[in-house]
């Protein structure tokens, strides 16, 4: 019974330490492409930033917290 959870043990720590990774700087450029944003289309996301800020009556809204009445 103890060799079953020792090797329970061993196949979950081989698991835990297996998604560690080191990205190196010369690996961050694969990170940084175009398709790995949430922006795909910035035509699009601009069209939909204009449409918010038309709806809130503010500019601006989507980068930093904040409201629409100008009052930081």
């Amino acid at each position: 019974m103890n060799t079953g959870k020792a090797l329970l043990l061993a196949i979950l720590s081989l698991f835990w330490f297996a998604g560690c990774a080191n990205v190196q700087p010369w690996e961050k450029q694969n990170l940084a492409k175009p398709a790995m944003t949430f922006d795909r289309d910035r035509l699009e996301a601009g069209y939909i930033e204009h449409i918010y800020s038309s709806k809130e009556a503010a500019s601006g809204g989507a980068g930093i917290g904040g409201g629409g009445c100008g009052c930081n």
